[in-house]
C-alpha cells in the first residue's frame, strides 16, 4: 500500500494529498511481438499492464504520456491510442502528451491519444503517411547462380516477393493498401486536432517533418513546454509525478541479454531496422 492508498482509507476529510500525474514513457520503435536484447519497442500487449496501472489510482488529477517514438506499426500504434482513450473516457481523465526528441508517423498517432500535445522547440513532429520499404535481390540471384521457385495458390500470394522481379500490378496493389491505411492515419488525426489544425491536406498529410515550433503553428500540437513545468502550472507546484512502467533486470539492461526465441541474431537484425526508423529524422 502506498502513501496514496493509505490517505485515501483515512476516516476524514482533514488530509488532501497533492495532485497526482501518473507518468508512462512511450519510447522506441512501435512493433508487435519484438523487443528482446537491445531493442526497444512499442506494442499494446507490451503496454497494456502498464496503462492499466497508470489510469488506476482513485484520485488522480491526469496521467501524462512522454513520447520518443518515430513509429511503425500502423496496427500497434492504433490500438496503443486506442486503449489509451478507452481508459482515459472510463476514468474521466484528462491525458497530455509530452514530444521530447521524435513523435513522428505512429508515434505522432499516440501523440494525438492526449487531450493536449506539447512539443520542445527542437522536437520532430509528423510524418503523417504510411511507407514501405524493402530490397530487390533478382540481378543478385542471377549472377551467383541461383534459381528462385514460387508454387503458389493465389495470384497475388507471392506479391513483392523481393527474389523476382517486381511487377507493375503487385506495386498498384501495394499503394491501394497504403491509401487506406494513409486514410484512416489522416481520418484520426482529424478526430483528435478537429478545428486546431491549421493548414490544407497537402501541408500536413504529405509525410513532412517540422520541428515543435511549426507544429503548434499548424495546430499539431497545442504548445511548447516541458512536462514538469506544464503540469505544475496546471496542478500547482504540490503536484505529484509518479512513473508507471517496470524496468527490465540489471544485466538486461547493462548486456542486452535477450529472452526472445530469436537470440541475438534477432536482437541484431532487430536493433539495425530500428536504427533505420530512428535515422529516417537524423537521430
Amino acid at each position: 500500500m502506498d502513501i496514496y492508498d493509505f490517505l485515501e482509507r483515512l476516516p476524514f476529510d482533514t488530509v488532501k494529498p497533492p495532485p497526482l500525474v501518473t507518468v508512462v514513457r512511450l519510447s522506441g520503435v512501435i512493433a508487435e511481438g519484438r523487443g528482446g536484447g537491445f531493442q526497444r519497442t512499442l506494442s499494446l500487449a507490451g503496454l497494456a499492464g502498464t496503462l492499466e496501472k497508470a489510469f488506476r489510482p482513485k484520485h488522480l488529477a491526469a496521467v501524462a504520456l512522454a513520447i520518443n517514438s518515430p513509429g511503425g506499426s500502423p496496427v500497434q500504434s492504433s490500438l496503443i491510442a486506442g486503449r489509451i482513450r478507452q481508459l482515459a473516457a472510463e476514468k474521466n481523465v484528462p491525458v497530455f502528451a509530452f514530444v521530447e526528441d521524435v513523435a513522428a508517423s505512429g508515434g505522432y498517432w499516440l501523440a494525438t491519444a492526449a487531450d493536449e500535445i506539447f512539443v520542445d522547440g527542437a522536437s520532430i513532429v509528423g510524418s503523417i503517411g504510411v511507407v514501405s520499404a524493402g530490397f530487390g535481390f533478382t540481378q543478385l540471384i542471377e549472377k551467383i547462380g541461383i534459381e528462385r521457385r514460387v508454387h503458389a495458390q493465389g495470384a497475388r500470394k507471392a506479391m513483392l516477393d523481393p527474389f523476382r522481379p517486381e511487377r507493375q500490378e503487385d506495386v498498384t496493389r501495394l499503394l491501394a493498401l497504403q491509401t487506406e491505411l494513409h486514410d484512416g492515419f489522416k481520418a484520426e488525426v482529424r478526430r483528435r486536432r478537429g478545428d486546431k489544425l491549421k493548414g490544407d491536406d497537402a501541408t500536413l498529410f504529405e509525410g513532412d517533418i517540422w520541428t515543435g515550433h511549426k507544429a503548434v503553428a499548424l495546430g499539431l500540437a497545442d504548445g511548447v513546454g516541458d512536462l514538469r513545468g506544464v503540469l505544475r502550472r496546471r496542478f500547482g507546484d504540490k503536484v505529484k509525478l509518479t512513473v508507471v512502467g517496470g524496468q527490465d533486470s540489471w544485466l538486461k539492461r547493462r548486456f542486452g541479454l535477450s529472452s526472445a526465441p530469436g537470440g541475438w541474431a534477432q536482437d541484431v537484425l532487430g536493433t539495425i531496422e530500428e536504427r533505420l526508423h530512428w535515422a529516417r529524422y537524423g537521430l
